[in-house]
């Protein structure tokens, strides 16, 4: 009988794990947070479901005392957190041991199975000996760890029984590629599904889906490029909700501003440097979090929420495609999005969406639940969208975007501006 209970209890305790959801946040921007800077980041990230956030660390630098102030409001509040390393900078070992086992016994450090999740952005050049080594040093005093890395080399479905060969140290994947890879084609779960199986087979750590809204960088220096995103926030979640169902969803990312899937509020604080504020100052993103509201519940429970109500989430672009800026470069792969403004309508029952920028108009049905539409950029220059929400042929809810569309542009943007109606 008591053999029977612990059984249940750890199937119990795996399906809690299995419902987690965080969000990658970058300390790298950080540097000017006081506490109240994570109260507010933390309170609003709970406020949609969010478990807590992984914590993409670049350096043994101010990043460590910003994190201590992240602990003390995550203790308060009852908020996870966990180390992703970003191992595409320079690292010691025994700088990971000293930082991992810091606060290794917070009650807000997140654990797998007991053990202390910790994850990376890269990092496979190391060898498998460098993370053998770390978690042999950190057993060494009493630390264990469920080593769940993002090596962003291993994307190809193929290799994945050849990632467990060659790092037998790990105990748990994250698989960072949420975007598509240089098509115009959506992104598939086969990546997903085949990691996932390979972990699962002989691991006992998480698999963990990435799940993002874009990607647009414009930096120079080669670093500018666009991926095919115009409805990857909705198909994305679907694909976690319904074909992968990951130990872990996180979302990428919170607060990385320069590639432009942030779903947090921009920080006035946080420098953005010299060339990304020219895309991303005034590009609002909060109402996507209205869509991961919805999504996470969905994951946690394995129901479809009722939606209590009914609201357009709705996202375009500032320029067309095709025009020339006066400013940055031409992104890689810019003939891939649509030039449209994208709807996703969350219903309580049954309405039409009526969406118009300047002649061009299109409609679609829409409830109960999720529900997506789009309408094309029109001829005409300098047009602010329309989203209706009709009801019994009434109009039920109404609104403007707050950014037009233009053809005259000093700087190349493909970071969308996102609104809400209702």
């Amino acid at each position: 009988m008591i053999a029977f209970l612990l059984a249940t209890c750890l199937v119990l305790a795996r399906m809690i794990e299995a419902q987690s959801v965080f969000a990658h946040f970058m300390a790298q921007n950080s540097y000017s947070y006081d506490q109240t800077d994570w109260h507010n980041d933390i309170s609003t990230a709970q406020g949609i479901g969010i478990d807590g956030f992984a914590l993409n660390i670049a350096g043994n630098d101010y990043e460590i005392s910003k994190i201590d102030d992240a602990y003390t409001v995550a203790e308060a509040a009852g908020f996870k957190l966990f180390y992703s390393f970003d191992m595409s900078y320079s690292w010691q070992q025994s700088d990971l041991v000293t930082i991992i086992s810091k606060h290794a016994k917070s009650p807000s450090t997140f654990l797998w199975q007991d053990d202390v999740l910790v994850s990376t952005y890269s990092g496979e050049s190391y060898g498998d000996s460098f993370y053998s080594g770390l978690k042999s040093a950190l057993a060494a005093t009493g630390i264990t760890i469920a080593f769940a890395p993002a090596f962003t080399s291993y994307r190809n479905p193929s290799d994945a029984n050849s990632l467990l060969s060659t790092f037998p140290s790990i105990d748990g994947f994250f698989n960072w590629w949420s975007w598509p890879a240089d098509t115009n084609t959506n992104l598939t779960t086969d990546t997903d599904l085949a990691y996932q199986k390979a972990i699962k087979s002989s691991r006992k750590g998480p698999y963990i889906m990435s799940v993002s809204p874009w990607q647009f960088k414009e930096l120079g220096g080669g670093q500018d490029w666009v991926e095919l995103s115009d409805t990857l926030w909705h198909y994305r979640w679907e694909q976690a909700v319904h074909q992968v169902v990951p130990d872990i969803v996180e979302i990428v990312t919170w607060n990385d501003y320069g590639e432009s899937h942030y779903i947090g509020d921009i920080n006035p604080k946080v420098n953005l440097g010299t060339l990304a504020p020219n895309y991303v100052n005034g590009f609002v993103h909060s109402p996507w979090r209205i869509v991961a509201q919805y999504y996470i519940q969905y994951f946690k429970t394995r129901q479809a929420p009722v939606v209590q109500n009914d609201q357009v989430v709705f996202w375009y672009r500032s320029h067309p495609k095709g025009v020339t800026c006066s400013g940055g470069d031409m992104p890689r792969n810019s003939a891939y999005p649509v030039n449209a403004v994208f709807a996703l309508a969350l219903m309580n029952d049954y309405g039409t969406i009526s969406l118009d920028i300047g002649s061009s108009h299109s409609q679609f049905s829409a409830g109960p639940g999720v529900t997506m539409g789009s309408v094309p950029f029109p001829v005409e220059d300098s047009q602010i969208p329309y989203i209706q929400i009709i009801k019994n042929n009434q109009q039920y809810k109404s609104g403007y975007g707050s950014m037009s569309v233009t053809k005259s542009c000093s700087y190349y943007n493909f970071n969308p501006w996102v609104g809400v109606v209702g």
